[in-house]
C-alpha cells in the first residue's frame, strides 16, 4: 500500500537551497546525516528531497511539485511576510478547477504550487 510520495528535485547549491526552504517557506532539514550532494527538507507531513546537479541551467529546469494544504490563506500570508517571491503568473487566486492556489520558484527554478480545494 502506498503511503507517501517524496519528490526529488535538482539543486545547484545545497546551502542556498536549504536557506530558501527554511527562511522563505518554513521548512526544516529532515534527518541528522549530512549526505554529500543530497538534501531532505520537511514541513508538516511534506518532504521534498534534492539531488545535486551543479550544471543545471535554471532556465531549462522544469521541476515541478504540487503541494496540497488545508490553510492556503495563512500559508500565503506567511510566504509574503518572509519576502518570498511569488511567481508572476502565480498569485493566490481561485482557479476554475476548484482549487485556490499560488506558486513560487525556488533558487533553481523548481516550480512549487500550493493549493487547497474550495
Amino acid at each position: 500500500m502506498l503511503t507517501a510520495v517524496n519528490p526529488k528535485l535538482p539543486m545547484r547549491d545545497k546551502n542556498v537551497t536549504r536557506e530558501f526552504y527554511i527562511s522563505k517557506l518554513g521548512f526544516k532539514e529532515f534527518g541528522s546525516a549530512d549526505f554529500d550532494g543530497y538534501l531532505m527538507m520537511e514541513k508538516d507531513q511534506i518532504q521534498i528531497h534534492f539531488f545535486e546537479f551543479k550544471a543545471i541551467d535554471p532556465k531549462n529546469n522544469y521541476g515541478q511539485v504540487y503541494i496540497r494544504t488545508d490553510n492556503i490563506d495563512d500559508f500565503y500570508q506567511s510566504a509574503l511576510e518572509n519576502n518570498t517571491n511569488i511567481h508572476p503568473n502565480g498569485p493566490l487566486e481561485t482557479k476554475p478547477w476548484g482549487q485556490k492556489e499560488f506558486s513560487v520558484l525556488d533558487p533553481d527554478n523548481n516550480l512549487l504550487t500550493f493549493g487547497q480545494s474550495i
